[in-house]
Parts: structure tokens; sequence; C-alpha cells
């Protein structure tokens, strides 16, 4: 295997739709960049081979035969960390997407997303993003907006931890924010993970869910152009 095959990004399908799943494998195969490592049609069968292959991202379906894919992220992304779960669905009422977010999911992303779109939001959670689709993404923006505010865990997080976690709620990727704060990556990786342990959540999405939640879904400075 060459260099540049090895960096490429790691993705993995499960979609029990076989003409569906056919056309995603077809993208992946051959997008420069990425990798497609399997694809498979249920949780089940997918769960041992992500566990053994350890993707960069998985793009996962909701309403799966047996297992659903919520219920497989949230067995697996304690397992698989570093994997970047993507749900890929139908899906557009706020239950689906707050339970898809809680398991562990990165990111949302409607079934009938472009080629082009899907690829850049797999390349944009490669790198710290949280992709989801433009009136997703408004869904989540409006839940929160009529969530009453509560004592917040964030009171714990020191002021720089807090200042990252603000970044991460205005879209920033992990590069930009170390631009912004002129610190190094691993030095904003190493806030990450110490807000997501004061926090008690296991992924960016959740992350900026709670952040919202408990700051009244008011990040404060103008955010830059939304990642969908």
């Amino acid at each position: 295997m060459s260099y540049k095959k090895a960096m490429a990004i790691a993705v993995s399908i499960i979609e029990d739709d076989a003409p569906a799943r056919k056309i995603l494998s077809g993208w992946l195969s051959r997008a420069p960049g990425f990798r497609l490592i399997g694809d498979w049609g249920d949780a089940e069968s997918a769960i041992p081979n992500l566990l053994e292959k350890k993707p960069n991202v998985a793009l996962m379906d909701i309403n799966l035969p047996g297992m659903s894919g919520v219920e497989a992220v949230k067995r697996l992304k304690p397992q698989l960390p570093d994997t970047q779960f993507v749900m890929l669905t139908v899906y557009e009422d706020a239950d689906h997407i707050y339970n898809a977010l809680a398991a562990g999911a990165t990111g949302y992303l409607l079934k009938q997303t472009p080629r082009d779109e899907l690829l850049s939001a797999l390349n944009d959670v490669s790198q710290g993003g949280s992709p989801m689709t433009s009136n997703i993404a408004r869904k989540v923006v409006q839940s929160f907006r009529v969530t009453p505010p509560a004592a917040s865990p964030a009171e714990d997080l020191s002021a720089r931890e807090q200042e990252v976690l603000d970044l991460l709620a205005r879209g920033y990727l992990y590069k930009e924010i170390a631009e912004r704060l002129n610190i190094s990556v691993p030095t904003v990786n190493t806030y990450v993970r110490r807000m997501y342990e004061k926090l008690h959540v296991r992924s960016r999405a959740q992350a900026v869910a709670k952040y919202a939640h408990f700051s009244g879904g008011d990040h404060r400075p103008p955010a830059p152009t939304p990642r969908s």
C-alpha cells in the first residue's frame, strides 16, 4: 500500500438499501483522498468488522433491520473513540436528530445529499468538523433556542477551555482554532479531551449540543459561514 493510499480517509458504509449502498460505495471508491474499507447491510454484521478495521469515518443509516443505527453508534463509540460516525438518513425530526447526536454521532446528513456535498462533509468531519445538512442544522439551532437554561457544567471549564468550546460551537475546525488562539493543534486536542471529560460527552457534536443548551443558544461573537 502506498503512503498516499494509507493517508486517505478510511470510510465504512452501513446501509440496508442495496442500490443506495452501491452508489455510495462507488462514490467513495472513485473519490481521491478516500479509501472504502467495507460496506454492510446491517449493524450486526458491521460491528465486528468496524471494531477490527477502525475506520476514520463510518456512514451509518438510522433505520437498519434488527439493531438500529443509533443503537449501533451507542455501542461502538466507546470502543472506537477516534471513529467519526455520520448518520445518513431520511429522518428530519428533532427526536431522531437528538438521539443520534446523544449516542455519539458527529454528523447528520440526509440521503438526498449530493455527491460533492457528501464527500466535502466526510472530509470536514475527519478534520474535526460536525457536518449537518443545512435544514437539519437549522432544526438543531431552533431546538436550542426553546430549551430553558439550567445550571451549567461549563462553569467547571477553564477560561481557555471555554474559549476553545465557544469556537467549536461556532463551527471552527481544530486547525482554525489553533491559529486563532496561537496554540498548536495537539494543544487544541488536549483542551478538547479535557472538555469531554468535564462535560461527560464523547464527541464534538455532544459537547456543542450541551454548550448550546446551557448558553441558551447565544454564542456571542458572529459565527463564520455554517459548515453543512
